[in-house]
């Protein structure tokens, strides 16, 4: 069996609170849930921890599941001080901060745009390329209820519960697709996941501070920059399955608009923006 998170290091600095629980249908829809019952009873950040989540959900209703503590299946609530249409950018942000905990272990890993997280592979696979994906992130904003805030406290930022399901110590057997991996089988040379949970949720916190500190613009803080650095999606050739069988776009890759969306130039030169669907690297 698989040792259990070690409750005595689950002290995150700039955490309020931080709850682990034995299993869980979905991390997600548990904390939101909570959060629309008792706000002030979750401040931000927060995150709840499941050991075992059993139908969790990702991008466009799939699901993500994985065997009882071999991977991370983690929702932060946030309540990020930034301008309403800079929201896109949560799940990216929050993939960078992935990558760099995921490389403070030595493992060099990759952003697919918008909510992936990849790892160097031996080969290629249709979609992905040279790279199989080790982890998603899934943002919802919190439908709050009429009297959500209590007296005086109207205006609070809305609150965002960020997902993220990250693959540690599965095995290829124990993986639901041949295009995923796990941090055990990418070489990560000791996948402890909780020494991996609290550097995921510092990181975390420390980007969105920093993005808060810039009033949402990613270009003054520095990250946008920073996540191009990281991106397998980039300067790659690309097809889009659009969001609403609204169609398919081919073309390369050339850059992110102001609000976190894809651009895309197609073979005629012309550039459209995508801000929803699904992405395939085509080499």
């Amino acid at each position: 069996m698989r040792p259990s998170l070690s409750l005595d290091r689950l002290t995150v600095p700039g955490f309020a609170r931080v709850e682990v629980v034995e299993t869980s249908p979905s991390t997600n829809a548990e904390l939101v849930a909570a959060v629309r019952s008792d706000p002030a009873a979750w401040p931000a950040p927060s995150a709840l921890i499941a050991e075992e989540q059993t139908a969790g959900r990702g991008r466009a209703g799939r699901s993500w599941q994985t065997p009882p503590r071999a991977g991370l299946t983690v929702s932060v609530l946030l309540r990020p001080r930034v301008p309403a249409e800079a929201l896109g950018w949560l799940p990216l942000l929050a993939g960078l901060a992935v990558v760099r905990a995921v490389a403070d272990g030595g493992v060099t890993a990759a952003v697919k745009w918008p909510n992936d997280v990849l790892l160097p592979a031996d080969d290629a696979v249709g979609g992905l390329g040279p790279y199989r994906k080790v982890a998603g992130i899934l943002a919802e904003v919190v439908p709050e209820a009429p009297d959500a805030h209590p007296a005086g406290t109207q205006g609070a930022a809305p609150a965002v519960v960020l997902g993220i399901g990250l693959n540690v110590s599965q095995s290829a057997e124990e993986l639901p697709v041949p295009t995923a991996t796990s941090l055990a089988l990418a070489g990560y040379p000791r996948p402890e996941r909780t020494d991996v949970l609290v550097r995921m949720l510092g990181e975390v916190h420390a980007v969105v501070r920093r993005w808060e500190d810039a009033d949402g613009d990613v270009v003054a803080a520095g990250l946008l920059a920073e996540y191009a650095a990281v991106s397998a999606t980039l300067g790659t050739r690309v097809r889009a399955e659009l969001a609403g069988d609204a169609g398919v776009l081919e073309g390369e890759a050339v850059g992110l608009d102001e609000s976190g969306a894809l651009r895309i130039r197609d073979d005629s030169g012309e550039e459209r923006t995508v801000t929803a669907g699904d992405v395939w690297h085509l080499r």
